[in-house]
């Protein structure tokens, strides 16, 4: 039997309920759809097509999981990593679904149980690589399979011109061919219009709904701050912060660099990257997981299968290479709806190096794509108008709004007549004769006493120290935008010195005029910033939390998987004290009642007590 056109009955297994609404609430403990998931999941159990577009943390994973659980069959989902199948899975299993994945990691005895349970009709949800899937002997046992539906997740991987391209993927079309009568739902948090109508064609979707979700995230705080003294600023900014976050570096050099000074300062972090052994990356990984080290810096090999609720921050130490990426990237903060913050240093240098990494890369066919996406990572980070205004447009979900809520909108630039400086900065390029980097440059413009200024006899240029008032980051970022103006360029086949553009001439001669903003060197956090978060008893929520990291302990799983952040904030809010109250909480649902439900009241019901007495 080759596919299953019709729902289950009301009570065909221990997961499955006869509405979508039933699941949500039974299973899942939610008592109501996000925007979009009912339209696509009553859809998708129907046996129709679809393609779903959220944003990471929008509850893509539920529009194919509750119809898997409201169809009959088995639902196989294709996954790109292994540790984001073992996450779907882990928490699938915490909620009492039946699910369980199939990679080459495992040993033959533990394949041959997952496809045994296939066989006995036991299993609900089957995650596999698209390798896995597209083999000659996996295709033909499951068309021996009563098969409920097929979920490509990250389709986005389908299309040449999305972010990730992946040629495995792309054989996924066949699916439709030789499962016509099997609803195929494709699910991605990123892609530009292009990539969704390239999603279309390459899978073959039959008269498909497409759902389109809002691209916003509106607890992530976008900030931009000109990079200077890299080191320095991260450090003092995670200093600043409470609870977990990622790092992300350009290099696997930059990364264990920065991971040792972090260490050093007593940072809780540990590096990720694809030069270590999978045994060190699955430790750090299950480390940042169940809470035992707050950072991980890494390359972008982290992070797609990491489905952890409660990342507070996503810095990114170097420029990414699209807006995609960038967006995928932050969006690992905050999955939870609480307030996030995403912060980017954005040094022209360091685009200029990626630009020149695109160009001499191998993807010949895509250059094009790659330099146009590249060039639209660089206007957001170079942007003077709200920064979420930016992001979503590039999405094409068009807004004249501003948000409130990013480093522009809470600290506006404020913008100067810029010539004066401008001519100082290119009359010292000139002067050091074009051979100067940015902050050899800057060391002249401050008058520093350095040996190599003094040994090249720069200290007696008529530029020596007409900068000396102000700090190095504000000349980095005037230099910054005077290469953002196309007054000056960095060259990087000299070792990406200054060098002046024919523009330039006009400036130096004071015929053109020039508008700068006033460099933000710091960022002042507006308290009313942000959406309406919930109000709760903080006091209660750190012993929620605590107890949370006990019972994940003794049953061997990651904290947020027990309960997420934005379900202890509630329960710290309702302050139930009885089941029925407790199954109101946002998160809740039958299974993890009865596995954590006793544990949970009794603290709170013991906090409401001693708070009591502490009043009387």
């Amino acid at each position: 039997m080759t596919n299953a056109t019709s729902p289950a009955a009301p009570n065909s297994s221990d997961n499955t309920a006869s509405t979508p609404l039933e699941v949500l609430s039974r299973v899942f403990g939610y008592k109501q759809f996000r925007d979009g998931q009912e339209a696509v999941i009553n859809a998708v159990t129907e046996g129709r097509d679809a393609l779903v577009l959220l944003p990471t943390g929008g509850g893509k994973s539920l529009c194919y999981q509750i119809p898997a659980l409201v169809r009959d069959g088995l639902a196989v989902v294709v996954s790109p990593l292994i540790s984001l199948m073992q996450d779907q899975v882990e928490q699938l299993k915490a909620v009492g679904v039946k699910a369980a994945y199939l990679n080459s990691t495992q040993e033959h005895d533990t394949q041959q149980y997952v496809l045994n349970s296939i066989q006995n009709n036991t299993l609900k949800l089957l995650y596999v690589s698209p390798e896995k899937l597209l083999s000659p002997w996996m295709m033909s046992f499951l068309q021996q399979q009563h098969l409920a539906l097929f979920a490509v997740d990250e389709a986005h991987c389908v299309s040449h011109w999305g972010h990730d391209f992946r040629q495995n993927y792309r054989a996924l079309g066949t699916l439709k061919q030789r499962f016509p009568q099997t609803p195929v739902i494709g699910l991605t948090a990123t892609a530009d219009a292009a990539t969704q109508a390239d999603i279309l064609v390459q899978l073959n979707l039959t008269d498909p709904l497409v759902y389109k979700g809002s691209f916003d995230r509106p607890n992530i705080r976008y900030r931009v701050m000109p990079k200077y003294k890299a080191f320095d600023q991260v450090r003092d900014y995670v200093k600043r912060q409470d609870g977990s976050g990622i790092i992300y570096c350009n290099s696997r050099a930059k990364v264990d660099d920065l991971h040792a000074r972090l260490h050093r300062d007593g940072i809780s972090c540990a590096a990720y990257h694809a030069g270590m052994d999978a045994d060190e990356r699955e430790y750090v990984q299950r480390r940042f997981l169940n809470d035992q080290i707050d950072v991980v810096i890494a390359t972008v090999a982290f992070g797609m299968g990491i489905n952890k609720s409660n990342v507070r921050f996503v810095v990114h130490h170097d420029v990414p290479r699209s807006i995609e990426n960038y967006y995928q990237e932050t969006g690992r903060a905050g999955r939870d709806g609480l307030e996030s913050e995403a912060l980017l240093l954005f040094d022209e240098k360091d685009a200029a190096r990626v630009r020149q990494w695109i160009e001499q890369g191998d993807a010949n066919d895509r250059l094009d794509v790659e330099i146009q996406k590249f060039a639209s990572m660089e206007a957001f980070a170079e942007a003077q108008t709200c920064r979420r205004q930016v992001l979503l447009n590039y999405f094409s979900q068009y807004s004249d709004t501003a948000c409130g809520n990013c480093d522009i909108c809470l600290d506006p630039p404020k913008l100067i007549d810029g010539l004066v400086i401008a001519q100082k900065i290119l009359s010292c390029i000139l002067r050091l004769n074009q051979q100067a980097g940015s902050q050899y440059l800057i060391d002249v413009l401050r008058g520093k006493a350095l040996k190599r200024i003094h040994e090249s006899q720069h200290h007696t240029i008529s530029t020596y120290g007409i900068g000396k008032e102000h700090p190095d980051g504000y000349w980095h970022s005037m230099i910054n935008q005077l290469i953002h103006q196309g007054l000056v360029r960095v060259d990087l086949t000299a070792g990406a010195t200054l060098r002046l553009n024919e523009s330039a001439r006009a400036v130096l001669k004071g015929e053109v005029p020039v508008e700068l903003a006033v460099p933000r060197l710091s960022f002042k956090p507006d308290p009313r910033a942000g959406k309406k978060t919930t109000v709760y008893d903080k006091a209660l929520f750190k012993r929620l939390k605590h107890l949370r990291k006990t019972l994940a302990e003794e049953h061997n799983v990651p904290p947020y998987v027990v309960f997420s952040d934005a379900t202890l904030a509630d329960m710290a809010a309702r302050t139930p004290t009885t089941v029925n109250d407790f199954l109101d909480v946002s998160g809740v649902g039958k299974t993890k009642l009865e596995r954590y439900g006793e544990a949970f009241l009794h603290l709170i019901r013991d906090y409401l007590d001693s708070a009591l007495n502490d009043y009387a």
